[in-house]
């Protein structure tokens, strides 16, 4: 039986924070699957006048249906280029739609995808999406090669990508189709954010055709293309602020699914890795390019920066001290490495193991969904209700919420954007409309509720105790269902003004496949997408699912 973590280990939002992509990630998932199947991705229409204004169309052929990625690149005034979500302009918008697409479908996307939200589109779009421009790239990349030459390889490293989201709807949004009828109708897109994660990857492959178009316009006799090598380390930029991290506040049992499959992973390398010498090299080979990959992220945010040079520094420390010795079984290893090093070096080193065991690993991948269930349960009595709060919730009992930081800041919903924000319950207005994203208070004040009740009715079930205190519903819902799951809710009290929002940010991105983040405030980031990942030409090659970590081709 597999031995797994418990969860006071693993729910602590510290570690959640710190998380980096692994070999389960979504965009793993999808690229591996794209080259098993050998999916056929053709730019189709290619509509551009010569600065790159216009329509492109890929479409996609896959074994369970065709699909149609339909851009409209615009121009945009560098003053109004923004990654905040009250944008209302774009440099390119885009949706991904079920079947072909014809002319008269064309235009009704024409008039509506680049209005984004203010649009309406139908069910038979999956995704609707947009993005903007590096500026410090886009223009370097496209002079570069229209003069014949190849783009220098460090500028391109500190930025790593042409075109950054700023926004992937999906999941019933603005009219697009909802994930239940996208996991029933399309196959293909049966895992977690497959489909959005396509759309990040044609972004990626369109920002590329883009850049070669714009500079074989500008020099038609000398314009070269970029070189494949440096085309597979670009990627696609992203920009996620709070509107990403009451997902995992609302999907407990998802995210708690998604945790357990991350641990199965784990546990199965430790009871079922045989560490051959070719193992023990390609791991110690993997923490050298790991190390490198942290070395060359570029960020302004001192406290990531000096995060990411110890994890390189404790990966380097590690190779040098173990490289040279005897292979170790996995699981002594971890507890070497746990005792010497950072929570992050750690995490990260489980996932290089994880790298080396496709066949133990990648089976896990159809276990990422989880049919969610929020069901009350009235006739269980108060006492065994207390105790599953007292058993799964023990860390929320020990919080001192009469602190002054405990309950100092709250989540709303911006009239603006319906977005939400962060805001102070001493200075700002609207703590009466607050999200409940937080399940800490709520938890110890239904709990402190029960032990009142029970004084006077202790063989009372939950009916009642609900009739007399209805407001509690929602939260004794909640209680009961997690219960059922193995690593239950994530561990923090998220109305404490300590709480950083990025840890929750960087979590989700982490399960999605996203790299070199790059905190801007404690509220949003970027970071970058399917870097070092094979081409859509790469698909029917035989590409590698190699590409974690990536670096900086050697020219």
């Amino acid at each position: 039986m597999l031995s797994l973590r418990p969860a006071e280990v693993v729910m602590n939002l510290d570690r959640l924070g710190v998380l980096h992509p692994y070999r389960l990630s979504f965009m793993r998932i999808l690229v591996r699957r794209m080259i098993a199947e050998r999916w056929l991705i053709k730019l189709s229409v290619k509509q551009l006048d010569s600065n790159g204004y216009g329509t492109a169309k890929y479409q996609v052929t896959a074994p369970g249906g065709t699909y149609s990625f339909v851009i409209f690149s615009h121009q945009l005034d560098d003053t109004l280029r923004s990654d905040r979500v009250i944008a209302d302009q774009w440099d390119m918008t885009a949706t991904l739609c079920m079947g072909t697409v014809d002319d008269r479908q064309l235009a009704e996307l024409a008039d509506n995808v680049p209005l984004q939200e203010r649009g309406r589109v139908n069910a038979r779009s999956i995704v609707l999406t947009r993005a903007n421009k590096s500026s410090r790239n886009f223009e370097f990349m496209v002079n570069t090669l229209a003069n014949g030459e190849q783009p220098d390889g460090p500028r391109l490293a500190e930025v790593g990508y042409l075109y950054r989201t700023t926004a992937v709807y999906g999941s019933g949004k603005f009219g697009l189709a909802d994930w239940s009828s996208v996991k029933r109708t399309c196959t293909d897109f049966d895992s977690p954010f497959a489909a959005e994660m396509l759309a990040c990857f044609l972004i990626r492959e369109f920002s590329l055709e883009l850049a070669e178009h714009v500079a074989a316009c500008r020099n038609p006799d000398k314009a070269v293309s970029l070189d494949p090598k440096l085309k597979r380390f670009m990627g696609i930029g992203n920009a996620t602020g709070l509107g990403m991290a009451p997902f995992l506040l609302n999907h407990p049992e998802l995210i708690s699914q998604w945790i357990s499959v991350r641990e199965q992973a784990l546990a199965r390398v430790f009871m079922y890795g045989r560490v051959t010498r070719d193992h023990w090299i390609r791991f110690f080979r993997l923490m050298a390019r790991a190390a490198e990959h942290l070395n060359e992220i570029t960020t302004d945010n001192l406290q990531l920066q000096t995060a990411n040079r110890m994890t390189a520094s404790e990966l380097e420390r590690l190779s040098a001290e173990f490289a040279a010795k005897a292979p170790l079984s996995w699981e002594k290893l971890s507890a070497l490495v746990g005792e010497s090093c950072s929570m992050e070096t750690l995490e990260l080193v489980h996932n290089l193991m994880m790298e080396l065991y496709p066949e133990i690993v990648n089976p896990l991948g159809t276990d990422l969904c989880a049919a969610e269930h929020y069901d009350l349960r009235p006739r269980q009595s108060i006492s065994d209700l207390s105790k599953t709060i007292r058993k799964k919730y023990d860390w929320v009992l020990d919080i001192d919420f009469e602190t002054s930081t405990c309950r100092s800041v709250f989540w709303y919903r911006s009239a603006e954007k319906s977005e939400p924000r962060l805001g102070r319950v001493t200075q700002d207005p609207g703590v009466s409309k607050a999200m409940p994203v937080s399940v800490a208070w709520p938890i110890r004040e239904c709990f402190d509720l029960l032990q009142q009740f029970s004084e006077n009715q202790p063989e009372a079930k939950v009916a009642e105790f609900l009739l007399r205190y209805p407001q509690m519903r929602a939260i004794v819902r909640r209680v009961q269902s997690m219960a059922n799951t193995r690593y239950g809710d994530i561990r923090a009290n998220l109305t404490d003004e300590t709480v950083l929002p990025t840890q929750l940010l960087r979590c989700k991105l982490s399960f999605f496949g996203v790299s070199k983040f790059d905190p801007k405030s404690r509220l949003w980031v970027r970071n970058t997408m399917f870097q070092g990942a094979p081409l859509a030409d790469d698909l029917g090659c035989g590409a590698s699912d190699d590409w974690c970590f990536p670096v900086l081709p050697q020219a």
